[in-house]
């Protein structure tokens, strides 16, 4: 995930929802929206070069997790492990956000930098191997791009804007999907310098990203509502201009 919206505890109807897109190289072969094979109870895309996953949940527990990649490629490191192992490894787990984190704390520098988002409809927490510091969310509308939770970027403050409006709607899932298309380019002045060059920086400043080889690979929504029932909704925008809609709904 490159981008990563949601509400916790803002919607009468929902304590819960999650808008995100994920960012990719068009050439990294991937598995859409489903049951997984390792876990016939976790839901999840899977990236199928290193295996791990940028978003899912656990239809047995209902915990849900969510990665972005924090960037700095002054700090890339080229042995680390895959950072979507983290959100696979938790969904399959039988750990409370808490242990687990205090255990990938111990290993944090075997990863290139992270935001992980994890937690369910009762608490939902922050971690990123950067500051290596757990927050506990609190309630409101939240969001993290490359950087860190709730960092200003253009990109970032544009999804607030645009999701709360779609958190408030009658049809949640279609409204928000609409709003993760936006493709405003933003002004080089309001820019975040993270190292990648102009040019990169401009091309990965809009929520919706689209280049010749790099660009959003698909939006999700996750909504929980208040009797604890779930629908998750994933939009794959695959070669040739091709849609796939994925919808799951957990009782």
């Amino acid at each position: 995930m490159c981008l990563i919206i949601f509400s916790f505890r803002q919607n009468k109807d929902y304590p819960l929802i999650i808008a995100a897109n994920r960012d990719e190289f068009y050439k990294r072969e991937t598995k859409t929206l489903d049951v997984t094979d390792e876990n016939p109870l976790v839901i999840s895309g899977k990236d199928l070069e290193s295996g791990g996953t940028w978003m899912g949940i656990n239809r047995k527990t209902k915990k849900f997790a969510a990665i972005t990649n924090y960037r700095d490629p002054s700090k890339i490191k080229d042995n680390a492990k895959s950072r979507g192992i983290i959100v696979s490894s938790f969904l399959n787990k039988d750990e409370s956000p808490l242990i687990y984190l205090e255990n990938l704390k111990k290993e944090k520098d075997l990863y290139n930098g992270f935001n992980f988002i994890l937690g369910n409809v009762d608490e939902i927490f922050h971690y990123s191997n950067i500051t290596d510091e757990i927050t506990k969310i609190e309630t409101g509308l939240h969001g993290v791009s490359n950087h860190l939770l709730n960092t200003p970027w253009p990109k970032v403050v544009k999804a607030k804007n645009l999701l709360q409006k779609s958190f408030e709607s009658e049809n949640v899932v279609e409204s928000s999907l609409e709003m993760l298309k936006n493709d405003e380019i933003f002004d080089d002045e309001k820019l975040p310098q993270t190292g990648m060059g102009l040019e990169w920086e401009r091309l990965l400043s809009p929520v919706f990203v689209k280049s010749e080889i790099y660009g959003t690979r698909s939006s999700s929504v996750l909504l929980i509502d208040k009797n604890g029932k779930i629908r998750f909704r994933e939009r794959a925008y695959l070669e040739k201009g091709l849609v796939k809609d994925t919808d799951f709904f957990i009782s």
